[in-house]
């Protein structure tokens, strides 16, 4: 009676034993630790391809809306230029956010979006005001701030408003620690090659070769530029572009009155000594190359003095000593310079991942 009870009772305990008999697999300690350092070298991998690798985010672009429209920010649909009754009340200054000899510039709102209201200072630059807005009306594209509407009968115009404000606040932006994980020299050097990009598409625009007049010291060249959320640059003052027209031999005279220091381009100095006084008439005319000498010391303002900037500066010594020639037609165009930046910022940027995966 009671052996079959003892039989499964024997069965039980077998089980059991060999339940406990069972080898475990305990991973070696050492492959325990590799695990997660190849799981964090994988994450730092990524983190560094999205910082070295990934491309300046850039804002829905406004080139897609046809003639004498606008989009801007988050907005789907294109809309016509604002005209004068709209501008007079659908428009609501809030502040004056800057002021040069042309126009005072106000932050404003409209439809609960900020915006920036351009006025005109003083009758007598009239013909100033009004060529720059040909001007914004002529050369709507990435390279240069979104027209929002104008009203000539009120000598105002509106555009896209772009809270980092101008080129001259970059140093005192980027040390803000919101904003320490931009200040690097990669994305330094991509607002060098949006400026000559900018340049670039001046000296090839559907309104013929212009020519950055108001660029004679650094922080007035500075000034016509605006930083963009994403840090990209566009354009804003186009007060003073005259026309290069070779067919016609028409050069160009930056202003009225004698110009100084080694900033400008040499043919932008008085050629004929101290002895003899400034006279306008006698000042020779001259091209587009102009902007290209002064393109290294914006650069090299752009660079900064971030880690790698001197780096980013070696690599670029030849194509900017080029840009120093004396003789205008020695110097490179835009494009060849843009394609050397381009160039850099690519190979640099190879350079860093290739030793980033050495050190991984």
């Amino acid at each position: 009676m009671n052996l079959e009870p003892a039989e499964h009772s024997g069965m039980g305990r077998k089980a059991q034993d060999g339940s406990r008999g069972a080898p475990r697999r305990v991973l070696p300690p050492a492959l325990g630790l590799l695990l997660p350092m190849a799981l964090l070298n994988a994450l730092l991998y990524l983190f560094l391809a999205w910082v070295f690798i990934a491309p300046t985010p850039s804002a829905p672009a406004s080139t897609h809306c046809p003639r004498g429209h606008f989009r801007m920010g988050q907005m789907k649909n294109c809309s016509p230029w604002l005209s004068c009754e709209e501008l007079r009340t659908e428009v609501r200054p809030l502040k004056r956010v800057g002021e040069g000899a042309v126009k005072r510039v106000f932050l404003s709102e409209w439809k609960e979006r900020k915006v920036a209201l351009s006025r005109l200072t003083s009758l007598e630059m009239k013909d100033d005001f009004l060529h720059g807005l040909q001007m914004l009306k002529g050369l709507q594209s990435k390279h240069v701030v979104t027209l929002l509407g104008y009203c000539e009968d009120d000598n105002t115009v509106l555009t896209e408003y772009h809270p980092l404000g101008s080129l001259s606040n970059l140093e005192a932006t980027l040390n803000l620690s919101k904003y320490q994980n931009v200040n690097t020299w990669q994305r330094r050097l991509q607002m060098a090659v949006d400026y000559v990009s900018i340049i670039h598409y001046l000296h090839h625009s559907p309104l013929g070769t212009r020519v950055m007049c108001d660029s004679s010291d650094l922080p007035k060249t500075l000034s016509q530029y605006l930083l963009t959320s994403n840090f990209s640059l566009v354009v804003n003052d186009l007060d003073a572009l005259p026309l290069v027209n070779r067919s016609s031999r028409t050069l160009v005279k930056c202003g009225h009155r004698e110009l100084h220091g080694d900033f400008v381009a040499p043919e932008q100095l008085w050629p004929y000594g101290e002895d003899m006084p400034f006279d306008d008439d006698l000042m020779p005319s001259y091209d587009e190359k102009i902007d290209i000498w002064k393109i290294p010391d914006i650069s090299s303002f752009l660079l900064g003095h971030v880690e790698g900037s001197d780096m980013v500066r070696f690599h670029l010594f030849d194509i900017h000593k080029a840009c120093k020639s004396q003789t205008p037609a020695e110097r490179p165009t835009a494009q060849d310079i843009l394609d050397t930046y381009k160039k850099v910022l690519n190979l640099l940027r190879d350079t860093v991942m290739s030793q980033t995966r050495e050190m991984l």
